[in-house]
């Protein structure tokens, strides 16, 4: 068994990873700073954290902080992020600070200072493809970028060609794609990633990036108006406001339970065949934001239709799903959880435990205050 060091155990996913990992015997140990935005005023511990994990309050950006988290460590998990798209817009030296920097930090350490670690998995992220892939019926495989805005503006919320203008179809995406991140977040993402891998290959410690496609699952902060869209339209329809959707809400997202993320975790630390290596998780279905909408309101039992603002967000994409195979192939992963049935009910039997603030208001007065929304 290992001592295992998990950056942002506090949160969503880390929890997750936590509990799985004390399950299996390893001594874990959390670094996460509380940040109010995901845990509320005043910060504290969260009651669902494991009570055999050891906890340490701290930033990414302290060297200290981290020294002493490291102790003994031989497995670090970093999960520790900022989180929030539209947010990282206009708080972009807080989001690269935070998610670039902290990152850097960590490999500092572990680059010029004697430490135990000998395997390290970073977080990355779907947002760094920016658009998905798509099939031209004439030109076959194309990786069109961002719509433009008089296309946006005309209500032409489809992906056209780039080489001949026609329509295409949305097909999985596969970790070779181009990557064309379209925020902040997810450039600081691809900072993780390419940073942690260039490391791991120069020092030769062993480092796999998991690149999570859209997560959703119990402990998501529903409070948090940048967080997922699963968790947003909850605390929208808690609090009986209708979902608020962009666009014509038909645009597609791959919804990934938060257990399939521990289990595509646990992979990459168990073998040694993804070293070096980056993979998508997810579950390879494309699933509608109005699909989203309209199956919350059913399960939480409220007649509340969504909101179609008809309106666009500054480099939103429009279909993005996972092609899975390369991990399927190389660590064993399988997905477990469909949204439409059993993840959707563990969401829900969450929310209704909640009393979420709804922020969505306010994040949208934010948007449109910096042009981001049109």
């Amino acid at each position: 068994m290992a001592r295992v060091l998990v950056t942002g155990g506090a949160g969503f996913i880390g929890s997750h990873l936590v509990d799985a990992l004390i399950a299996r015997g390893h001594e874990v140990r959390v670094f996460d700073n509380l940040s109010p935005q995901v845990h509320g005023r005043p910060p504290r511990r969260p009651d669902y954290l494991h009570p055999a994990a050891e906890f340490v309050k701290g930033d990414m950006r302290s060297r200290p902080n981290l020294r002493r988290a490291l102790q003994g460590v031989e497995i670090v998990f970093h999960q520790a992020a900022a989180v929030g798209v539209g947010q990282s817009m206009y708080e972009i030296k807080r989001y690269v600070d935070v998610n670039t920097l902290g990152g850097a930090v960590l490999l500092d350490l572990l680059a010029n200072e004697p430490h135990t670690v000998r395997k390290v998995i970073v977080a990355s992220s779907m947002s760094i493809y920016g658009e998905g892939t798509y099939d031209c019926a004439t030109c076959g495989r194309v990786y069109p970028m961002l719509r433009s805005e008089e296309q946006l503006r005309a209500r032409d919320w489809e992906m056209h060609c780039p080489r001949c203008g026609e329509p295409v179809t949305a097909v999985p995406t596969a970790e070779d794609k181009p990557l064309a991140p379209t925020s902040i977040y997810a450039i600081t993402k691809r900072d993780h990633e390419e940073m942690f891998l260039a490391f791991g290959r120069a020092y030769k410690l062993p480092t796999v990036a998991l690149r999570y496609f859209n997560v959703y699952g119990p402990r998501q902060a529903l409070s948090n108006p940048y967080t997922g869209v699963a968790a947003i339209f909850s605390a929208r329809l808690l609090n009986g406001r209708p979902p608020l959707v962009f666009e014509d809400g038909r645009q597609t997202r791959d919804f990934t339970h938060v257990t399939d993320i521990v289990q595509a975790n646990l992979l990459a630390m168990e073998s040694d065949a993804g070293d070096y290596e980056v993979f998508n998780v997810g579950t390879g279905v494309a699933t509608s934001i109005l699909t989203v909408a309209h199956l919350l309101a059913q399960r939480l039992g409220v007649n509340i239709q969504p909101e179609i603002a008809q309106q666009f967000r500054a480099g939103d994409i429009r279909h993005c799903y996972a092609d899975i195979s390369k991990i399927r192939r190389v660590l064993g992963y399988e997905p477990r959880v469909v949204f439409a049935e059993g993840g959707l009910d563990d969401l829900v039997r969450w929310a209704r435990e909640q009393r979420p603030e709804d922020g969505v208001e306010r994040a949208r007065r934010e948007l449109e205050a910096k042009c981001l929304i049109k």
